[in-house]
């Protein structure tokens, strides 16, 4: 036993004066390290450096670029793909996709369109119903997906020809002109209305899409059913096993888009005076809103990115448009320039994933 105290005395008394400090390990980071971190960390900055740099170019290449004028046509033009963009980034960041965006757009607006002329409502009441039932065919695509277990890709794929052709069918084909409308049911074409100060016209409707945007980025940044909408794209299992119920949040996320959806249906009324079974967004709406979410550096792989990414990401294709056709190129480099950006977007998304893992 005074051996034992004796020993033990003696260890005491030989830490004495020693460190303290517990080992730490330092890995010194590379620029190119920090980089990634910062643009893991802060998605939408790819995109905003692009577009910065491309209005930056097109500025010093076209002296009518910077005007008024033509940043207002720009907005303009991008206000329906932005509102789509915002149902497809929802979608996308819960590792989904939705190619029925377009479909669901048309076909709300054909059934405002219809439900007005055709059954003699109201048109405000007309607007109502299309926007619940734009929201329903969302809910369908969700429930199909988180319930049925059903690929996103081949259900929105399938549903994108349903909805198509039910359009088709629905409206027998018939355009309402846009005289019919302005003199019948206005509210239809309430996005179609401008302010001009400074003799500058801007619609509504870009007013709408950057609200729509605002809302949903801090809906997202700050609320629980934002993290939910991340944790459920990044690791649906690890979320499940961490309490979120990530069936109701994908039935939710999907009838959001299709609510949105509507929305974007209700404005190209307004921007396009006329409701048209033929439109084109039911086959471009689904390939400009998804252009607008990569290029705004969103995985695919969902769980990353942000709404105000796929907003730049609008910009950007809108700039490129609007630039090359005031300096006067083959409207084909506008697709080319597009593809590109495309696959150099997905390209970033894969470097950063790599460090972050």
């Amino acid at each position: 036993m005074a051996s034992d105290a004796k020993t033990a005395t003696s260890f005491e008394e030989g830490l004495k004066g020693a460190s303290e400090k517990v080992a730490e390990f330092h890995e010194e980071q590379s620029l190119l390290k920090k980089l990634q971190h910062w643009l893991h960390q802060t998605p939408s900055a790819v995109p905003l450096i692009v577009l910065v740099a491309a209005l930056i170019v097109f500025g010093f290449l076209s002296e009518n670029f910077f005007r008024a004028g033509t940043l207002s046509v720009i907005l303009q033009q991008i206000a329906i793909v932005g509102i789509l963009g915002c149902a497809q980034t929802i979608v996308i960041l819960t590792a989904g996709i939705d190619l029925s965006v377009g479909a669901i757009a048309v076909f709300s607006s054909v059934l405002m369109g219809q439900i007005t002329f055709r059954f003699g409502l109201p048109a405000e009441l007309a607007i109502l119903i299309g926007l619940v039932l734009g929201t329903g065919m969302g809910a369908m695509n969700g429930f199909l997906i988180a319930k049925m277990k059903l690929p996103p890709f081949i259900v929105t794929l399938g549903t994108w020809q349903v909805l198509l052709a039910s359009n088709f069918i629905f409206s027998a084909n018939e355009t309402i002109r846009s005289s019919d409308i302005a003199a019948n049911a206005p509210a239809l074409q309430l996005w179609g209305g401008s302010i001009e100060p400074g003799g500058v016209k801007i619609l509504y409707a870009v007013f709408l899409m950057i609200a729509l945007v605002a809302i949903m980025a801090w809906i997202l940044r700050n609320t629980a059913w934002g993290r939910h909408v991340y944790a459920t794209g990044d690791d649906p299992q690890a979320a499940e096993l961490a309490g979120v119920p990530t069936k109701r949040v994908l039935i939710q996320v999907y009838a959001l888009a299709g609510f949105f959806c509507a929305i974007a249906g209700w404005v190209m009324i307004g921007r396009f005076g006329s409701v048209s079974p033929t439109a084109s967004t039911g086959q471009l709406g689904n390939i400009q809103s998804i252009t607008a979410v990569v290029i705004g550096g969103i995985s695919l792989f969902g769980g990353r990115g942000s709404i105000m990414g796929m907003f730049f990401g609008a910009l950007i294709v809108g700039v490129f448009e609007m630039g090359l056709r005031l300096v006067g190129t083959d409207p084909q480099w506008t697709f080319f320039l597009i593809g590109v950006l495309i696959i150099f977007a997905v390209a970033v998304d894969q470097w950063i994933r790599k460090v972050a893992s």
